[in-house]
């Protein structure tokens, strides 16, 4: 790693613990998930890139799609972790503990600071997965799909480093809200996303109401495939 990606990540407090990270992976995906869910299906898969910088945009309606996403994109499929960005309420405390050793980092959505802006940068440079939920929080209610900036404007900024990105839309699905044990999920990837290369606010925008309605797509493929589903909006 750069010496002054390093240092970013230093700052941040964030790394892949070498201990922890696999120890994770087992318990995530051998034991919690099985358990929690007796179907974890995979839909598309041949959409996600398994080498080269890519912004994973998924739908966020439970704190299961934490695990879902690794199960589908991580380690074991792709040969590389999920780096999620995340809120940084979600830091605190022992979960918060437990984020940073997994390779998680906060962002202030309100007002983001350049050193997570630019470790990010840095990941994707590095040829990383980098994850984040653009709606921005949990959304368990059926409703229509926004979108905040922090994804397209990143993804511009590392376009201006010459980081050209693909964005990855993802639908979560399952068969019951909230997900209760032996229930179904499904995960379904989009085809990539380009962003455009200009700062111009019409198009940052436009490319945002193409991602959602790819979004809802995939979240619609998802919810069929565990057999609830999601009208169009």
């Amino acid at each position: 790693m750069p010496a002054a990606s390093a240092l970013r990540e230093s700052v941040l407090k964030v790394g892949i613990d070498p201990f922890w990270a696999p120890l994770a992976m087992l318990v995530t995906q051998d034991l919690a998930l099985p358990l929690q869910f007796r179907e974890r299906i995979v839909l598309n898969p041949e959409h996600l890139p398994i080498s080269g910088p890519v912004l994973l945009a998924p739908t966020h309606r439970a704190r299961w799609d934490a695990l879902m996403l690794p199960m589908a994109a991580g380690r074991r499929v792709t040969g590389r972790d999920c780096r999620f960005m995340v809120t940084t309420t979600e830091m605190k405390g022992v979960q918060g503990w437990f984020l940073q050793r997994l390779g998680c980092f906060p962002v202030d959505q309100g007002r983001p600071s350049m050193t997570t802006l630019r470790f990010a940068i840095d990941l994707l440079a590095a040829g990383q997965q980098l994850v984040v939920f653009p709606e921005g929080q949990i959304k368990r209610q059926d409703q229509p799909i926004k979108l905040h900036q922090g994804l397209v404007r990143l993804a511009q900024l590392a376009q201006r480093r010459g980081v050209t990105v693909p964005v990855i839309p993802i639908g979560l699905g399952y068969s019951q809200a909230p997900p209760r044990p032996l229930s179904r999920a499904a995960l379904c990837f989009g085809a990539p996303l380009s962003v455009p290369d200009t700062t111009d606010r019409g198009a940052s925008r436009h490319f945002n109401e193409q991602l959602a309605e790819r979004m809802h797509a995939a979240e619609q493929a998802a919810r069929a495939a565990v057999g609830r589903p999601l009208q169009s909006f």
